[in-house]
């Protein structure tokens, strides 16, 4: 069950947004019950009156160890910031945030998958080793969380076809994939390569 749980303005350096939070599972109160880790959260930045088709709009998977630690394995802090900036260049669309690290395998297998990178695997190869797909998200949440704001159709800033194909069989209208590439550097060019030869992201 999704509940929208929460909402109020946000502002940040890309401007000002609505910060929508998301529970799955019992909504709860505000006691005793209802802290700690009984709820996943999910969030959505929300930038104008996004009802209706057309909605510029970037699925985001949580990236802890790039968003919050400053690593530069990978390209999520960058796309995550270039999203937010499109978003309030354009003055109205959504940025879905779900907890999904890693692509779907959490904060502690990711950084399993980064010792088997160094030692010689590839982020593809890395996740089969450790057992899981190589790409384990869902879109369902992301889906249920649009739907509750109204939009109706999306212009989506990926670069991966799968994320489209998932939130379509989640019924989400995707109107166009808007490209979402950001610069590459020394510590992530690989893992960017990878993305595209074995995952099938857009050139």
């Amino acid at each position: 069950m999704l509940t929208r749980y929460s909402d109020a303005r946000l502002p940040t350096p890309h401007g000002e947004f609505r910060v929508v939070v998301y529970r799955t599972g019992n909504a709860g109160g505000l006691g005793a019950s209802a802290v700690g880790l009984a709820h996943e959260e999910h969030v959505a930045m929300v930038m104008g009156d996004v009802s209706g088709p057309g909605v510029l709009c970037r699925v985001h998977s949580s990236c802890f160890t790039s968003e919050v630690m400053g690593s530069l394995r990978c390209d999520c802090r960058a796309q995550l910031d270039a999203a937010l900036d499109r978003i309030a260049q354009e003055g109205r669309g959504v940025l879905v945030y779900l907890v999904q690290e890693g692509r779907g395998i959490g904060l502690g297998n990711k950084v399993r998958a980064y010792q088997l990178q160094d030692d010689g695997k590839d982020t593809v190869e890395a996740n089969l080793a450790l057992g899981f797909e190589a790409d384990s998200r869902s879109y369902d949440l992301a889906a249920g969380i649009l739907h509750d704001l109204g939009v109706k159709s999306v212009r989506l800033m990926t670069n991966n076809p799968a994320k489209r194909a998932g939130l379509e069989r989640a019924g989400v209208v995707v109107d166009s994939l808007e490209a979402h590439w950001v610069g590459a550097s020394e510590h992530n060019a690989e893992y960017l390569d990878t993305k595209r030869l074995k995952l099938g992201h857009l050139p």
